[in-house]
């Protein structure tokens, strides 16, 4: 079995942080998609940015985070926005 950081964007640190929130293999970050592995992230690692974010998208579409199509960005960037505003001001 491959492990996750054998994948384009997957570091072994944000490899060790989802195997901490329970993504585990490549097949499981695909099932959860980019906003939940993200949404999980964030629970223990209050500094994730959209870096990682655009890493996790690329990583699922198997190219190079600064590929990305300009939409695919910008949607991004919308949740990320949006799970910031969401974040308990504890933790901002």
């Amino acid at each position: 079995m491959q492990k996750l950081s054998d994948h384009i964007n997957i570091g072994n640190d944000t490899e060790s942080k989802l195997i901490q929130v329970g993504i585990d293999s490549y097949e499981k970050l695909q099932a959860a998609g980019s906003h939940e592995a993200f949404t999980l992230l964030q629970k223990i690692d209050p500094g994730a940015c959209l870096s990682l974010l655009y890493g996790l998208e690329g990583a699922i579409a198997g190219i190079k985070w600064n590929k990305l199509p300009p939409e695919t960005k910008k949607a991004l960037q919308q949740f990320y926005r949006i799970t910031k505003k969401n974040k308990p001001a504890s933790l901002r």
